[in-house]
């Protein structure tokens, strides 16, 4: 049997890659576009961070571990908010400096 527990490190794990790719875009200034594309990777990496969260979510309903759901959905609702948050937060950030940055490099 499948344990379902790899859902939730996925999860984390995926969630401080969605924060460390736009951290990485601050410090390094290319020439070519690599930003937009550690940019994607950081939405996606979020994405499929709440997808694991839903999927384990789905997997307790499944098995009806209901004291589990009642004991952690809090905590899951507000973790998963301040994880998309704070993710568009650094990306909207990444895409105002480079906006300007690539702005200058054309001109």
């Amino acid at each position: 049997m499948i344990g379902f527990d790899w859902l939730n490190n996925g999860s984390i794990v995926l969630g401080i890659i969605a924060w460390i790719l736009p951290v990485v875009n601050f410090g390094r200034y290319e020439k070519h576009y690599h930003w937009v594309t550690r940019s994607i990777m950081s939405i996606s990496a979020c994405v499929i961070s709440l997808s694991f969260q839903i999927f384990y979510i789905y997997h307790k309903v499944k098995i009806e571990e209901w004291s589990t759901l009642l004991d952690t959905m809090d905590a899951i609702a507000f973790v998963s908010a301040v994880l998309l948050s704070v993710t568009i937060i650094l990306n909207g950030i990444t895409l105002f400096v480079y906006r300007d940055r690539t702005a200058k490099q054309v001109i």
